[in-house]
Order: structure tokens, then sequence, then C-alpha cells
């Protein structure tokens, strides 16, 4: 028998001209998500991404895979659908800020919070692109675009921090430039059993150009978080997150006092919940898995109560006449 042949990054690219503005993150993504598919060696047949509508939901056209371009914020419903039609498949959903927390945040809560096994990638550019620059709902304060001009008096929401109080049992953030990072990330997020969801930094370079130029300093706006390790940041890791007295987070001499240096536990939901509401205008941002546990999965549930995931329990006509039924006689 002929040994099978192992695919390349390029063998999951489709033959479509990608259509991303000349500079976009979204290049850098999709490039990141080609090899990681070949290193995990995931059979493109058994393999599908689920879109809705936004510069990121063009993603399924550009991969040699199964793929739904949905529509506005219904990727997950229909992401939820196949998942529960076939276990078997690999499914991720690819969502922007705009279409994932806004018109399709309410079909996202009820993803993560049924523990489906797929992933989610949020590409979050605090901006709409595709519909020229509007604020969404991830844009900051006083962000000046077309539909505020005088600036945003939104208060912005945090993907992961939605993420987490819809009670997803995995959380990572990552950065549409950083390879080695991202392509980790995505790792974990497919060998994660349970809703898997990632909040990718993603520069729009038309609309919302350099809004995370900030961490491009490494050693002092990103807090690279790895479960078992001190959460220290710096350019030697000098700096430390410790909890005060008062039970507050505050920054320390890490080499002075090591032992009030917090370490990481990716399966403590307080201490992700303290990360998640660390101020970046006085803290780093959380970079890597910053939460991740195991529960059962909606459909492996599911699947146990209905006897298997083909059979048919019960026939429609039985279902339609159970309970209480009366007949209407014409007198």
């Amino acid at each position: 028998m002929e040994e099978e042949k192992k695919l390349t990054p390029k063998d999951y690219a489709s033959n479509q001209e990608v259509r991303w503005c000349p500079g976009c993150g979204d290049y850098a993504i999709l490039k990141t998500m080609t090899q990681v598919l070949s290193k995990l060696e995931l059979k493109k047949e058994n393999t599908v991404f689920v879109s809705g509508i936004g510069c990121a939901s063009r993603f399924p056209y550009y991969l040699d895979t199964y793929g739904f371009h949905t529509i506005h914020g219904r990727a997950p419903a229909v992401a939820t659908g196949i998942k529960l039609a076939n276990p078997d498949l690999s499914v991720w959903v690819v969502t922007g800020d705009g279409d994932g927390l806004s018109i399709g945040g309410n079909h996202l809560l009820h993803l993560l919070r049924r523990n489906l096994d797929l992933n989610v990638l949020l590409f979050n550019n605090e901006i709409y692109g595709l519909t020229k620059g509007q604020y969404s709902p991830t844009s900051r304060i006083k962000t000046v675009s077309p539909s505020s001009p005088r600036g945003s008096i939104d208060s912005p929401v945090s993907p992961c921090k939605f993420a987490h109080g819809c009670g997803a049992t995995f959380i990572a953030r990552s950065i549409d430039t950083d390879k080695a990072g991202l392509s980790e990330v995505l790792e974990r997020s497919y060998h994660h059993s349970g809703s898997s969801f990632v909040e990718i930094l993603q520069n729009c370079i038309v609309y919302n150009n350099g809004i995370f130029d900030d961490l491009s300093d490494k050693a002092m706006r990103q807090l690279r978080v790895s479960h078992a390790q001190p959460l220290v940041f710096g350019a030697n890791q000098e700096h430390g997150l410790a909890v005060s007295s008062s039970l507050q987070v505050e920054v320390i001499d890490a080499h002075r006092y090591p032992d009030r240096v917090l370490v990481h536990d990716e399966t403590n939901p307080n201490l992700a919940h303290m990360l998640l509401n660390l101020d970046p205008q006085d803290y780093p941002v959380p970079i890597g898995v910053i939460f991740a546990v195991e529960k059962p999965t909606y459909e492996f549930t599911f699947h146990q109560e209905t006897d298997g995931p083909y059979e048919k329990k019960h026939s429609v006509s039985s279902l339609i006449e159970r309970g209480d039924i009366w007949e209407v006689v014409k007198t």
C-alpha cells in the first residue's frame, strides 16, 4: 500500500486570488494557519472553516478545505450544526470583532457556553474594515471614524473577557505578526477538547493602522504567559506581577522579591479573571494561553442522550402525536 503523502502548507492554500488590502494582517494569519494545518497533518476532507461577514470572513475561500461563508454573525450557529452532524470533523470559526461581538454576539455566547469542541478565531482590528472604517464593539474610546467624527464614546468590549464570562474552556490571545506565538496558540487550540477562543490582534492598514504599535515593545508591553511560569516581563524579566495586602495587583521588582511573583496557572479561573482585567494603560497585555480547563463537550453529551448521531430514536409522527392531544369533531 502506497504511503500517504504529507501535505505541505501550499497544499492547504486554494487557487483563489487573495484579496485583502496590501499589508493587511490577515495575510500573516492565513500563512501561519496553512503551516499549522500541515504540522498537525489534518486531512483536508475532515477540516471545515466557517465564517460570517467581514474582511476576516473571506478566510474559507483561501483554504483548500471545506468551507462555509455564511451570513453576518451566524457562523457560530452554522458551525454548531456542522459539529453536531459530524463530531469527527475539525471545525474552525473565523470571525471579526464586528461580526462576532456585534450582530453575532448572542450566537457566540451560546457556542462558548455549550462547550462544543471547535475553535473560534476572532480577528480583532478594533474597526469595521469591510464597511469603510466605522467604530466597532472593540474600538477604544475617542476612536475617530466616519460614524464617530468627534471620537467614539462607547466603552469597548474585551473579547477575551467576554469569552471568560460566557464560560469558554480555552482562552488565548496572540498577534498577527508573532508567527511563533500564534502557531503555538493555534496548535494548543486544536488539541483542546471543548470550545477554544483565540483573540488575534490584527492590524488594519487602511482604517486603523498602527493601533497595536505599542505592543511592538515586547519587553515592556507584552506579558507572555506560560503555565507554571512566573508572571514577569521587562528586558531582563525584572518586573513581576504580585498581589498586595489589599488584594490589588501590583508590579514589583521580580529580582528582589522573586517569592512574591505570581506563577501562571491556566486552570485557575480567578487568576484568568485578574489577568483579563489588567488595565492596558498601567499594565502589560497578557499574550498566550490565559485559561484552559477540560470538561465534557456539548456534542458528546448530546449524542449520548440521543443514542448516537445517526440513529433515529423517534418518528416524526410519534413526536407530533405525543403529549396532550385532542380530536375536533364537527357537530
